[in-house]
């Protein structure tokens, strides 16, 4: 799996590659949520390094776009909320959570995401294991098509 940036399909080469759109999104939060989000940026960078990051969903509320983290089918997205970083996985109701990560979106019969607020710890370990049982998943689905 290639690790060069890649640009939306459409877009002209004065566009910004997906890491500049994704640094730029961390730069618009200039406070805590900002820093919050390059913490989980680098740590699912560190848990996946062959992981493809995207900007999805673009629209008028949010022209930036979200940044969105795959490998054989999305991963997770990072959504940063008036109160908190958002980190959803698609999958997440297939993924064991022993250290109870998941606080958010726990009605849903396959998502699941975590919330962090203004000074939360991010347990690194334990999100790492979360992104490695995603990017698992997502394979097994890969092989089994």
């Amino acid at each position: 799996m290639s690790k060069t940036p890649q640009t939306d399909v459409g877009t002209s080469a004065e566009d910004k590659s997906i890491s500049d759109q994704i640094d730029a999104i961390i730069s618009e939060s200039k406070d805590w949520r900002g820093r919050t989000l390059y913490q989980l940026r680098a740590l699912i960078r560190m848990a996946d390094p062959e992981g493809v990051e995207e900007v999805k969903w673009k629209k008028p509320s949010k022209p930036s776009g979200v940044p969105v983290w795959s490998h054989d089918g999305i991963l997770c997205v990072a959504d940063t909320l008036k109160n908190a970083v958002r980190l959803t996985f698609p999958k997440g109701a297939l993924i064991k959570d022993p250290e109870k990560l998941f606080n958010a979106r726990l009605d849903s019969n396959t998502v699941r995401a975590i919330d962090f607020h203004e000074g939360d710890l991010v347990d690194e370990l334990a999100l790492k294991e979360l992104i490695s049982q995603a990017v698992e998943i997502n394979a097994s689905k890969a092989r089994k098509r």
